[in-house]
């Protein structure tokens, strides 16, 4: 099979940074049979380990190599997400010529790529990935993988104007939610790793243009933090909440539509995200 790649705009990563990172590796095996290949030599202070699923790259999980005397697990865990992008300086300049902030310059990550902290005019933090080495997830949409990342806001006109402006992205909305699409993915993904895209999707009735989604804008839930919010595909969605609960996290909402069924949960050190169970 092809090597999954990712055009410049596509959201191709995600991780988190935690402070018990021995704890979250625990929980996120334990919940989605991951498991984790080192990625920081011997010696480097924080810790940096690639999940994977049959051994393809999944995410990351980071932090540091003895977790802090006293630290409080929660305040800070939070997944993020990247956007691939061709030239990481060059994007840093654009995202501030647009009214957005860079908040890490372009750094090098070893051999894997450079990455880049930046935050957009509403105060969201997203990441940016300059492929080397290491391209992205190698593996997507399937039981234990990452499924999506949304945008949670209040103020979709603004998101629109940004992100179209800064990755080209163009925004349907579908009428349950706004659909995020860089066109010509689909294309991209028919003639790489997914030659039947099209017809897969024409059989469960999605939306039109879906192979190019990579993502949604959905209004911001009642007592949630707008925000980048990353999805994980599962089995089943009631199974993984009981697993969740088991394993030491939180069940936050549940939702059900037409394709999915979802649950909106909170690991033991405070990362939320949404299992969904596909129903096609």
């Amino acid at each position: 099979m092809a090597q999954r790649t990712y055009p410049e705009g596509v959201t191709s990563w995600v991780d988190t940074e935690q402070a018990d990172l021995g704890a979250a590796l625990d929980f996120y095996a334990g919940l989605f049979g991951w498991t984790f290949s080192e990625a920081t030599p011997p010696g480097v202070p924080f810790r940096y380990v690639i999940a994977q699923l049959d051994g393809q790259d999944v995410g990351g999980l980071g932090g540091p190599r003895t977790p802090p005397v006293g630290a409080l697990p929660g305040s800070e865990a939070r997944w993020n997400t990247y956007v691939a992008v061709a030239d990481a300086d060059a994007m840093a300049a654009r995202i501030e010529q647009l009214g957005g902030a860079v908040l890490q310059l372009p750094t090098a990550v070893g051999e894997g790529g450079r990455s880049v902290v930046v935050r957009d005019p509403q105060a969201l933090e997203l990441r940016l990935w300059e492929a080397r080495q290491r391209l992205g997830a190698q593996v997507a949409n399937v039981p234990g993988a990452w499924n999506f990342s949304d945008l949670h806001t209040d103020e979709p006109e603004d998101a629109e104007h940004f992100y179209g402006q800064a990755f080209g992205w163009v925004f349907v909305d579908v009428g349950f939610a706004t659909m995020i699409k860089v066109p010509g993915y689909g294309d991209h993904l028919a003639s790489t790793v997914a030659p039947d895209i099209r017809e897969r999707q024409a059989d469960v009735k999605a939306p039109p243009g879906f192979a190019d989604a990579i993502g949604w804008v959905v209004p911001v839930a009642p007592g949630e933090e707008p925000g980048w919010h990353v999805t994980f595909t599962v089995t089943d969605r009631d199974e993984s909440a009981d697993r969740v609960l088991r394993l030491g996290g939180s069940v936050v909402r549940t939702g059900d539509s037409d394709w999915t069924r979802t649950v909106v949960v909170r690991d033991p050190q405070g990362a939320v995200f949404t299992a969904s169970q596909f129903l096609g």
